[in-house]
Formats: C-alpha cells, sequence, structure tokens
C-alpha cells in the first residue's frame, strides 16, 4: 500500500524512547492495510529488557505490570492505554495440550520479530509495523492475504494448540468480510473446543453477531465444526427441512434448511437493529433472539396433509424453542450484559415472536387485551419482538430490509393508538395494598395479584381506585 504511513497520538512517543526496536504489530497493522486507521494499537520493543521498557515509560505515563510474567505490561498516557509487549513465543505446557489456557508463553527481547509474528493466528494478523521508518515485516505474506480477504493459518503445527483460533477464524470472518482458506477445516477437525471457558465462547459468539453481517460467521462456525461441539441444538437446524412455499429461501445448493433461514434472520436482525438505533444490550438480545427462535423446530417438525397435499409444519415451536434456548443460554452461563437481562429479554421474545403476526392476522376483530398481553409477555419489549417478527419474515429472502414492513409499522401504530406501552402494563394493585386490606402474605395474597393482573389486562379496570375495588370483592371472597 502506497501512500503516508500510519499515525496515531503516541506514535512519535515510542520512536523516541526505542528508535527502530519499537513497532506496531497486529490488528492495527491489518486494519492499516485495508484502508482503515484504528485508534487500538499494540506495540513490540524488540533488543530492549523488559525492566529497561518499564523504566522508560514510567516517565511519562502510568505502568500496569498484571502482564509482567508474560512478557507484556500496560502503559496508560492521557486516558489512552497500550499494550507494549517483548516478543514473545507459545507453547504447549505439556505433552498434547490442547486447551486455552495451557499455553505457555515465553518472552524474550532478543527473539527475532519473525519468531514473534508466527505465534500469531492468522497471515493477516502476523504483520509488523517499524514506527520509525515504517518498515512492514511480512515473513508470511500477509499483506497478500489482507488483498485477497483470506484467512489463512499462520503456523499449521501450532494451530490445533489454542482452540480459541477457531472460534477465531469464524469472528474474523464475520468481522472482516473475509473468507477462510479450505485448509483450515481439515485443521480445525483436531481440535477438541471443550476445554474452552464459555466466557470466551460467549464473547467470540457476541462478536459475531454484533457484526455487520453476522451469517458469514454463524456459517464459519458451522463449516468449522463449533456448532456440533459447542452449539449443538444450532447444528441440528443444518438437517431440519421447511416448506418451499412458506419458505422459499435456499442455500447455495438448494436446500431450504432451518439454519439456511437462521442465518438469513439474524442478518435482517442486524438491520434492523442497526436502524432503530438499539443500544448495546437490546441489540444482543435481539440478535440472541433471532439465532434462537426456531431451535424448537428440531422438535416439532413433521409431514402434513394440508389444503390438498403434503405440507412441512413446526406446530408449537415457538415454546419448544423457548424451553431448548433456556437450558443452552444456561450452559454458555449467558445472563445479563451491563445490567440490562439479556437472557430473560431473548427467552421472551423466543417464546412469542409468533405473537405479532397473530394480531395482524385477526387485526379486523382483535381488540386492546391482545396488545396488553403482548407487551406483558415480552415485558415491556414491544419494539424488540416487532423487529423480531419483521425480521423472521425477511428472512424469508436474502435481499436486506431496509425497515419496517407493513405489518411491522402496523403493530407500533396500534400500540400508539391503544396507548399500551411499558408504563401502562404495571400492575396497578401491589401486595402492600392488600396488606392494607387485611390480607395476609402468603399464596392466597399470591394468588389475587395474578387474578388482579389478569384483570387489569383485560381491561376490567384502568385506575388504581377500580383495581382496589376489585380487590376488595376478591379480598372478601378469599377470607
Amino acid at each position: 500500500m502506497s501512500g503516508p504511513q500510519p499515525d496515531f497520538r503516541d506514535k512519535a512517543l515510542f520512536v523516541r524512547l526505542f528508535g527502530p526496536n519499537a513497532y506496531a504489530v497486529g490488528g492495527f497493522v491489518r486494519d492499516w492495510r485495508r484502508g482503515i486507521l484504528s485508534d487500538d494499537v499494540d506495540i513490540l520493543v524488540a533488543r530492549v529488557s523488559l525492566d529497561q521498557i518499564i523504566a522508560a515509560l514510567e516517565k511519562h505515563g502510568k505502568v500496569d505490570l498484571v502482564g509482567r510474567s508474560f512478557g507484556v505490561i500496560k502503559f496508560t498516557l492521557r486516558g489512552k492505554t497500550y499494550d507494549v509487549a517483548l516478543p514473545r513465543t507459545d507453547r504447549p505446557k505439556k505433552d498434547g495440550a490442547r486447551g486455552h489456557k495451557d499455553i505457555l508463553v515465553s518472552a524474550d527481547p532478543d527473539l527475532p520479530i519473525e519468531a514473534d509474528l508466527e505465534r500469531r493466528d492468522f497471515c493477516c494478523n502476523s504483520l509488523a509495523l517499524r514506527l520509525a521508518d515504517g518498515r512492514l515485516i511480512d515473513p508470511f505474506e500477509g499483506a497478500k492475504d489482507i488483498r485477497a480477504k483470506l484467512i489463512r493459518v499462520t503456523d499449521p503445527r501450532a494451530f490445533p494448540e489454542d482452540p480459541l483460533r477457531v472460534l477465531r477464524a469464524a469472528r474474523f470472518a464475520a468481522v472482516l468480510g473475509f473468507s477462510v482458506d479450505p485448509s483450515t477445516y481439515a485443521l480445525a477437525k483436531t481440535v477438541d473446543l471443550a476445554p474452552l471457558s464459555v466466557e470466551r465462547v460467549d464473547e467470540e459468539l457476541f462478536k459475531i453477531l454484533l457484526s455487520d453481517r453476522p451469517s458469514l460467521g454463524l456459517e464459519e462456525l458451522f463449516r468449522l465444526g463449533v456448532l456440533r461441539q459447542l452449539f449443538p441444538e444450532l447444528n441440528a437446524l443444518a438437517l431440519i427441512i421447511q416448506d418451499s412455499v412458506f419458505h422459499p429461501e435456499k442455500d447455495d445448493f438448494g436446500h431450504h434448511t432451518v439454519w439456511h433461514h437462521t442465518k438469513l434472520t439474524v442478518d435482517q436482525a442486524r438491520r434492523l437493529a442497526s436502524g432503530a438505533k438499539l443500544d448495546t444490550p437490546r441489540m444482543l438480545a435481539l440478535l440472541l433472539a433471532a439465532l434462537y427462535h426456531d431451535v424448537g423446530k428440531a422438535e416439532t417438525t413433521q409431514w402434513e396433509f394440508k389444503r390438498g397435499r403434503m405440507v412441512i409444519t413446526s406446530a408449537g415451536h415457538d415454546g419448544a424453542s423457548e424451553r431448548i434456548a433456556r437450558k443452552a443460554f444456561a450452559r454458555l452461563k449467558i445472563f445479563a450484559w451491563n445490567g440490562y437481562p439479556l437472557r430473560t429479554t431473548a427467552l421472551l421474545l423466543i417464546k412469542t415472536h409468533h405473537r405479532a403476526s397473530e394480531l395482524w392476522q385477526n387485526r379486523e376483530s382483535v381488540t386492546r387485551k391482545a396488545f396488553n398481553r403482548l407487551a406483558a409477555d415480552t415485558g415491556g419489549e414491544i419494539e424488540l419482538v416487532n423487529l423480531l417478527d419483521v425480521a423472521d419474515r425477511a428472512g424469508r429472502a436474502a435481499k436486506p430490509v431496509r425497515g419496517l414492513d407493513r405489518e411491522g409499522r402496523w403493530l407500533l401504530d396500534k400500540f400508539k393508538e391503544l396507548g399500551v406501552d411499558r408504563e401502562t402494563i404495571k400492575p396497578l394493585i401491589l401486595g402492600r395494598d392488600l396488606l392494607r386490606l387485611g390480607v395476609p402474605p402468603g399464596p392466597g395474597m399470591g394468588r389475587i395479584l395474578q387474578e388482579l393482573y389478569k384483570r387489569q389486562l383485560d381491561n376490567e379496570f384502568e385506575t388504581k381506585a377500580q383495581g382496589m375495588k376489585a380487590a376488595k370483592r376478591l379480598a372478601g371472597g378469599a377470607r
């Protein structure tokens, strides 16, 4: 790539302190070769001891030694933090070790830069840029792979030693829009992913879902065998077909599978989430729901004679999907995200993902009660269940969705017209109100509160005063 060399805020300081021994490495260099200048810069310093690096940096900012035993420190200057490392090598801690935590890192300031680059996962990441003069160190032709948009393993012998690299291949496919080199699939078959922590698995999955086109990474998870080992509920969808009349979408080989529909739905949900400007937690809840919304079809799909022909049906798959997803989320330890009830919301969306369409289909006769119940059953996430419903319909085609369709617009307009929202579905009568009526705490109070909330959603009362009258009648009958 011709043109000016990449710059970043504190580049001059690293050059002044370490001269030709300071390099930018990894994703910063890769993205520069892609024409993207990133703020995330990792620094490698060669031929200088770690103690000397620490002494030099301490004069200018804060040095965190938490990774010192691995030859890495964190340097913070004016709010910006850099990882500063010595050249390193990786090897298994013991013969046959295959866990991500079983990698032994050895730092050596005199190690050649090329040896450090060889330890990195893919050739497109095995690049270094000498800061003093802009010389590119590229022993594995990573720049060529970047031009070809290819993810190729740097060291096939070392690849199986770190199982996280299999998931990273899929993640880079989604985030960068690159293709995986075919030789990687054979390597991935030899890797046992069981030792990976669920936290690392979730991190890679979430990055794939939040990328601009998640289906690229999801398909690579399938091809690399990750679904088979870590996400069996999703892997099963590749063997479940759908009725071609209702689901005309098909993959490149003509298969009308639930897996193909799922990938399209996730992509459409991602586009809709971006257009709706959802914050990250709510976007992730929507995308998880899109990913798992049809997993119940593996249990419920069957042939049935309807409308004069044999039809593929999946009656009750929404409830089955919620049950299966609940177990999967528990196994993956998916609970909350920055305080947002990620797991709870995603499960509610999965369970109710057909209800919006049912309201549309019965729009001539549906009442406010049905809208109250849908709002209550989604925890007030009316926008999200609508987006999932629109994405599910749009998942019957590869054409990118550009916004809400007619059904989606009608649903939101109807909620607004009826005045149903997160606030209106809050229970008007609470336990403390029943205590004032002399109802003691316990199962009896719980049953009365449940009945009162049901009547509230059925529009039998709309104010607290009206609700208290109903509560008095129920409390009197319970004595």
